[in-house]
């Protein structure tokens, strides 16, 4: 049987590949030594490609720390089935299962959440309008939860959403240090009890 062409990548097919591959570079580059020091032309010499490339599908080192943050913290929701009180319980122990398989993007993330915290003036409007937007989402399920029943009526949806993001990032940042603690199912298990029992009517 002859030897099938190969087939021809679209040109969308190609930029994709060129852009995972630049994130995915940039990723191991900030997780092992932070961003602030890093540049385009790094991140291309990693990645395999030029500066100019890296540029051209970026623009900027600061898309490109977008791109990375929204790749790192980028996890698969919950299935929502009507309870909100359970679907935020379920949330937490998404979010800290994909943090421990999805390094090194869970150390490059929080090593530019530690620097952006640190008063980096790229990192902290870009943490600030994501966090923003993950509190709103958060809030916005405690008053379902409330409305549905499945949230105890006296909790208050923004400072909840606070103290979730808080619960989510202090664990995530210490079950991804090396070495990571023992027990980790464990940790999970006690993170989505304890969220259950403080939202539970």
């Amino acid at each position: 049987m002859p030897d099938q062409p190969p087939v021809r990548r679209t040109q969308q097919e190609r930029r994709e590949q060129t852009e995972r591959k630049v994130i995915a570079a940039a990723t191991a580059l900030i997780a092992e030594r932070g961003s602030r020091a890093l540049t385009l032309a790094q991140v291309g010499e990693a990645a395999g490609y030029s500066r100019g490339i890296v540029s051209h599908h970026f623009g900027s080192r600061e898309n490109m720390l977008r791109a990375v943050m929204r790749e790192a913290q980028a996890f698969d929701l919950p299935h929502f089935g009507g309870n909100a009180g359970a679907w935020l319980a379920d949330m937490v122990r998404a979010y800290l299962e994909s943090a421990i398989n999805k390094l090194p993007a869970s150390r490059a993330f929080l090593q530019m959440w530690g620097e952006a915290i640190a008063t980096d003036p790229v990192l902290m409007p870009i943490f600030a309008e994501q966090d923003a937007r993950f509190r709103r989402l958060l809030a916005d399920k405690v008053r379902e939860g409330i409305g549905d029943g499945s949230v105890r009526a006296d909790a208050d949806p923004d400072a909840m959403a606070v103290s979730l993001l808080g619960l989510l990032r202090g664990i995530a940042l210490q079950l991804i240090s090396t070495p990571p603690p023992a027990r980790v199912e464990a940790i999970i298990n006690e993170a989505e009890r304890a969220t259950r029992h403080a939202l539970r009517p």
